[in-house]
């Protein structure tokens, strides 16, 4: 009877044990690609929220991401650059500065200049495409508010979705709508870049810590 018993529970043990890895399974970061990424910088490609556009110099979120990771982060910013501009500066700006992960903030100057949304889905599908060749991980930033910009922001999480790239949405999100942290009516001061900060660290983390691992077992 004890013997039974003891069974009973070992096999009730088996099976929570085996549920509770199907549950981390299916709660786990899905696979990206150039996980194994070999490179060193992490490079912040944008416009001027990038570059900290409203605060005062090293209060941008890219300086402040660099206090939070491991790796070397380069701000690669350009005030009021369009997605048609980083086209042009890609190489100099990020293929050439060997990336290990590159994120991706543009879209604000394209709404605002009026560049057809098509022109904008495509340019940010060549920079995904032409980073990842460089065997560098990609991370496009959704800097959407409500219904403003919606249609980028799907169609940005369609993008990441087909070549394997992290989406970072909500960017913005508690910050467009709290004049404590902006500059002016769009920009954020450095508590709102504080924020985007610590989101794009979240979102960027656990790929980061998983590359990680993959180097210390590939020595």
């Amino acid at each position: 009877m004890l013997k039974n018993k003891s069974i009973r529970k070992l096999v009730i043990l088996v099976i929570g044990y085996w549920l509770l890895v199907i549950g981390l399974q299916g709660c786990a970061k899905r696979e990206i690609k150039n996980i194994d990424s070999k490179g060193k910088n992490i490079i912040c490609f944008g416009d001027s929220v990038t570059i900290g556009y409203g605060a005062e110099k090293g209060q941008d979120y890219p300086n402040v991401l660099s206090k939070m990771v491991n790796v070397p982060v380069i701000n690669s910013g350009i005030d009021g650059d369009t997605s048609e501009g980083a086209i042009k500066r890609l190489k100099s700006d990020v293929l050439h500065r060997d990336p290990f992960l590159v994120i991706v903030e543009f879209a604000g100057n394209d709404f605002l200049r009026r560049i057809p949304f098509e022109q904008t889905c495509r340019n940010i599908e060549e920079i995904i495409k032409n980073i990842q060749s460089q065997g560098a991980m990609v991370a496009i930033t959704d800097i959407s508010a409500g219904m403003i910009m919606s249609s980028y922001r799907k169609e940005f999480k369609r993008l990441c979705k087909k070549y394997d790239a992290i989406f970072i949405p909500s960017l913005f999100s508690g910050i467009l709508t709290n004049p404590s942290l902006k500059s002016d009516a769009f920009h954020p001061n450095a508590e709102g870049y504080k924020i985007i900060a610590q989101r794009i660290y979240r979102a960027i983390n656990p790929y980061l810590q998983k590359n990680a691992l993959l180097r210390q077992s590939q020595k």
